[in-house]
């Protein structure tokens, strides 16, 4: 990646890109929902949302990385959580991906938070080597739980 290649932070007129990079999301994830208006009618709102910031690269917009922000009663901080990251096929091999998640971890630094943390899955080799390679760690408290890794769940909910 060149120092030419923009990255930015998405405001509340970028709907547009990214609708458009989140339903390239869900369809390299081979997902059929949330449609493209809920993708739509979610990020309007979100794009004005303190707690959640979207970082585009590229021109036209080419990847994302979506980071969502909350106070830790543990740490007394905000915490950053690294929601989303993708990044078009060919768009892929510039390295987006890296500056992505390198400056997701710049923007929760300036924020004051203390942690980012992220779920992915075992089987996404891809973005495991990345991921470490930008520092995330399996292991959360190594002095109170040994090498034990820690796990992501999930339980949905009836509505």
């Amino acid at each position: 990646m060149g120092p030419e290649t923009p990255l930015r932070i998405a405001g509340p007129t970028d709907v547009a890109p990214v609708t458009r990079l989140v339903a390239a999301f869900r369809d390299f994830l081979g997902g059929v929902s949330p449609t493209n208006a809920e993708i739509e009618a979610t990020a309007s709102i979100l794009l004005r949302d303190r707690a959640t910031e979207f970082l585009l690269i590229g021109d036209p917009e080419s990847g994302f990385v979506q980071t969502r922000f909350r106070l830790s009663v543990w740490t007394g901080a905000e915490d950053a959580w690294l929601e989303d990251l993708f990044v078009e096929e060919s768009a892929r091999g510039k390295g987006y991906g890296r500056a992505l998640v390198e400056a997701a971890v710049e923007r929760a630094r300036s924020r004051g938070c203390d942690r980012i943390q992220l779920d992915v899955n075992q089987a996404n080799v891809n973005a495991l080597k990345l991921y470490e390679s930008c520092g995330f760690k399996p292991v959360h408290n190594p002095a109170k739980w040994g090498e034990a890794p820690d796990f992501f769940y999930t339980r949905e909910i009836d509505r």
